[in-house]
């Protein structure tokens, strides 16, 4: 028997029987999934064989023993003519892929590296390579900076007052705000003893805990 290839790279869109039987099968690139399909070659006795059933339905079954012969002639015929479909699709395949001999998968066009006869998968493109490195070095070096701006505007921030994120009065988010966006309450600002981390209410001027004076907010 012939050695089959592509074993499990294909998907076979044959039929045995019906008006559409025929013979037809769809590879697939094993990296990026394009696929190729043969051409597709008709099963002209399936094709007999559905309209022989037909003919013996409108003949009120008076062809009933012609229709089964002609089924039992179909399902000889199918397997070795499907065999025989495939092979040439098989040898049209080939034309459309490389098969990777390190890996030994199959790759279309845009994922071979022609220059070493390889996949791209084992022989990624140096040009491809420095690019993504590139980007991804430019993406990391323009991280790294905004973090230390952000960290610098941080240092500057008043950090002493808490303020309310949940508006006791609706519940809305107030994202740090004085008065709640949604119903105009007022919301606490904590304060907090910048010498022991005591919570200084709002109309004390000194820690209740340590004496240390409260920390005036920076004017706007």
């Amino acid at each position: 028997m012939a050695e089959f290839k592509f074993s499990d790279n294909y998907t076979d869109l044959s039929e045995e029987s019906g008006a559409r039987a025929g013979f037809q099968f769809e590879f697939n690139c094993e990296r990026c999934g394009d696929a190729w399909r043969s051409e597709f070659i008709p099963f002209k006795a399936g094709q007999a064989a559905e309209w022989v059933g037909k003919a013996a339905g409108l003949f009120g079954g008076v062809l009933g023993g012609v229709s089964d012969v002609a089924d039992g002639v179909s399902d000889k015929a199918y397997g070795l003519e499907h065999d025989k479909a495939f092979q040439e699709a098989i040898a049209q395949a080939q034309v459309h892929f490389h098969r990777c001999p390190k890996c030994t998968n199959y790759f279309c066009d845009s994922c071979w590296n022609e220059e070493v006869g390889l996949c791209l998968g084992d022989a990624p493109s140096a040009e491809v390579e420095i690019e993504s490195a590139f980007a991804s070095g430019k993406a990391q070096a323009a991280g790294e900076k905004a973090a230390l701006h952000g960290i610098h505007e941080g240092k500057h921030m008043d950090v002493k007052e808490r303020a309310q994120l949940v508006c006791p009065a609706c519940g809305a988010e107030t994202k740090g705000a004085k008065f709640c966006p949604e119903c105009g309450q007022k919301l606490a600002q904590k304060t907090f003893c910048t010498e022991c981390g005591a919570a200084v209410p709002e109309s004390a001027k000194f820690c209740p805990e340590c004496g240390t004076p409260k920390a005036q907010p920076a004017s706007e």
